[in-house]
């Protein structure tokens, strides 16, 4: 493993971590609908991504506290972009699911930043977009760590 805290490994990372966060708050502000926070964008999209889910399962696949997620569900739920359904093996707990009108905006949603990003890809020479389409498999990777 390379020494992340001297020399050049160093600065990549740090480069690294300038680059991913300008990038992600320009790419928050190409929102569909303004009116939902990035929390609940995010919700959403992990609810498209992995299926329906407990809140219990949403607090730690998004890094929340329970409570959060309780609120989070319940605004997503009066907003009609979810839906609460009996837990088939625990009557205790409810399952959250999209609906498809969340499918719908976030379709939407993903066409608009995919539409700003390819603008930005557009800027790009073919050396610098083929090590991009490289990077993003491990880019990937580690927003799943």
């Amino acid at each position: 493993m390379p020494d992340l805290t001297h020399g050049d490994d160093a600065a990549a990372v740090n480069s690294l971590r300038s680059a991913v966060m300008r990038l992600s708050r320009r790419l928050k502000h190409q929102r569909v609908d303004e009116s939902l926070s990035p929390t609940e964008m995010s919700v959403l999209g992990t609810l498209s991504r992995c299926g329906s889910a407990t809140p219990g399962e949403l607090a730690r696949k998004e890094h929340v506290q329970p409570p959060s997620m309780t609120r989070i569900v319940a605004l997503l739920e009066a907003k009609g972009l979810v839906r609460l359904e009996p837990h088939p093996e625990d009557r205790r707990q409810k399952v959250v699911t999209r609906t498809e009108q969340a499918e719908s905006m976030l379709a939407e949603s993903r066409a608009k930043r995919n539409a700003f990003l390819a603008n930005l890809v557009d800027g790009l020479d073919e050396d610098e977009w083929a090590k991009l389409r490289a990077a993003a498999p491990v880019l990937e990777k580690l927003a799943h760590l």
